[in-house]
């Protein structure tokens, strides 16, 4: 459902209805993803008379390693040196904020897996009985094979909340808000094998538990 005001949360606390409507763009058979700082030098205890006796040796120059420049995808090929999303500290813990948090980060994963086919970080935090979920990383994976690409479909979640009330059904439910940028479909030659999707607003339903320590997705649904 595309929304033409910011998104209003509401909590649906009976199991939402599957749909056949996509949350986010599923084309046809389609779907819908620090420095380490070093230590201070030791002072040391040479006296004075030591130091001026010493030979100085000469101290190679470190030569700078060049960082891996994001390069986002378009018609002369996929993206490059897209950053792999990190689960935040606070996703890691049985609370309102920490399932707000993976929530959060379970989209990032999935607006990296637009950007590069790669869907294995999703698939590990996500039960393989979430038909919806399956669907979307069925089609990334189908859409990169053959020297395929996209460009677009960048995801972002401007709205997360949940009331943090576990459900009849055992889960937790996450209402958010996720804007989806227009996604073009490439294949060798830069040449576009689909017409291209439009972007959109939509609401969304997460349904996840925490288990052994961790917190792991077990449905999704558009909101109609």
């Amino acid at each position: 459902m595309t929304l033409q005001k910011p998104f209003t949360s509401r909590i649906f606390w009976s199991r939402p209805q599957r749909s056949t409507a996509g949350a986010l763009v599923i084309a046809g058979s389609l779907l819908l993803a620090g420095c380490a700082g070093s230590s201070p030098a030791d002072p040391g205890t040479t006296s004075p008379a030591a130091s001026e006796s010493a030979t100085p040796s000469a101290a190679a120059t470190p030569t700078p390693t060049p960082s891996a420049v994001y390069k986002p995808a378009d018609a002369s090929g996929p993206a490059q040196n897209v950053p792999v999303p990190v689960l935040p500290d606070v996703a890691k813990t049985e609370t309102k904020e920490g399932l707000e948090a993976f929530a959060k980060y379970w989209f990032d994963l999935l607006n990296s897996a637009y950007q590069t086919g790669d869907v294995s970080g999703l698939q590990s935090v996500t039960d393989r009985n979430c038909e919806y979920c399956s669907k979307l990383t069925a089609s990334l994976t189908t859409n990169y094979q053959g020297g395929r690409w996209l460009a677009g479909g960048k995801i972002t979640t401007p709205a997360i909340t949940t009331s943090f009330e576990r459900s009849s059904d055992g889960n937790f439910q996450v209402i958010l808000q996720v804007l989806q940028s227009p996604i073009s479909y490439y294949e060798t030659g830069g040449k576009e094998f689909r017409a291209a999707s439009n972007g959109s607003n939509t609401g969304n339903v997460l349904l996840a538990n925490y288990v052994d320590g961790a917190w792991r997705v077990n449905d999704l649904h558009p909101i109609r």
